[in-house]
């Protein structure tokens, strides 16, 4: 039988995901009940409060991070939302290549990598514009995520057949190899491309580098509009001028902000705007 929150256990956890990781569930009882009960049962606890109240009291943090785990939603998949890739390889990245052309370098980061497709995707479709000069290339390429269960399904870039059967064939047979009958796993070049870490998008965020494409796709949609807006705006102060933006389309950005639109999910720091200021980021 299901356990069931009351409401002092549900406001508790409703106000320390909103505070600590800026993601509403106030809507969202009936989900915390299900990821949540299985859990608090196999675990001994008698009731949601029991566990709360020793997760809340575990001061190595983990007991609270495996809630977190729980309650973050890690819907993604192969090539989803399918404009941004052909706007990367299309406009980004050559863009990307004229004004990068004396350093050879760019900065990528995926602000909300899931379980890696995302990532994979944005490594798969730069490889394949650069084809043989991609060797010539620095390619700093960061993917957080806030879970560590999904990051460390990231890092080793196994994924079942069915998970993989919106990948088109001739990326199938150059990027993945097949490990049995049923998974298969993304090359070992294309898995060293990026560096995969945990990262809170409510923490401050500098850049020794600002970033030439900042993706943040399908996570702003959990957040509160003022949390979104604060968000988007330490994005723009890590952007390089001229650099770009991507967001979920079911996402937007405050009329307030200094990006410029450019379209549908994809914004732009302009040119001219004053430089990014230099820090230190999370590597």
């Amino acid at each position: 039988m299901m356990l069931k929150l009351t409401d002092d256990d549900f406001n508790r956890l409703v106000t320390y995901m909103k505070k600590n990781y800026g993601i509403n569930l106030e809507k969202k009882r009936i989900l915390i009940e299900g990821r949540l009960s299985n859990m608090v049962t196999a675990r001994g606890f008698k009731d949601f409060k029991e566990f709360i109240d020793f997760a809340f009291a575990d001061k190595s943090g983990n007991e609270t991070m495996q809630l977190v785990n729980k309650l973050t939603t890690n819907h993604t998949f192969f090539l989803r939302e399918p404009e941004h890739f052909d706007f990367l390889k299309s406009t980004v990245l050559p863009y990307i290549e004229k004004h990068n052309a004396a350093e050879r370098s760019m900065n990528i980061w995926c602000a909300a990598s899931s379980t890696g497709q995302e990532p994979y995707t944005i490594a798969m479709t730069i490889d394949e514009y650069f084809s043989t000069n991609i060797s010539k290339w620095r390619i700093n390429f960061l993917s957080t995520d806030i879970d560590t269960d999904v990051l460390k399904t990231a890092r080793e870039g196994i994924y079942a057949a069915d998970m993989v059967k919106d990948v088109p064939p001739q990326w199938l047979s150059k990027y993945f190899v097949k490990i049995d009958d049923k998974h298969y796993q993304v090359i070992d070049r294309l898995r060293k491309m990026i560096t995969f870490r945990q990262f809170n998008l409510m923490d401050n965020i500098t850049a020794s580098k600002p970033y030439d494409l900042i993706s943040c796709r399908n996570v702003m949609i959990y957040f509160e509009q003022a949390t979104k807006n604060a968000l988007i705006e330490r994005f723009y102060d890590v952007t390089r001028d001229g650099g770009y933006l991507f967001i979920g389309h079911a996402e937007s950005v405050g009329r307030d902000t200094r990006y410029t639109y450019i379209k549908p999910a994809i914004y732009r720091r302009n040119d001219n705007s004053e430089k990014a200021p230099a820090g230190r980021f999370i590597h």
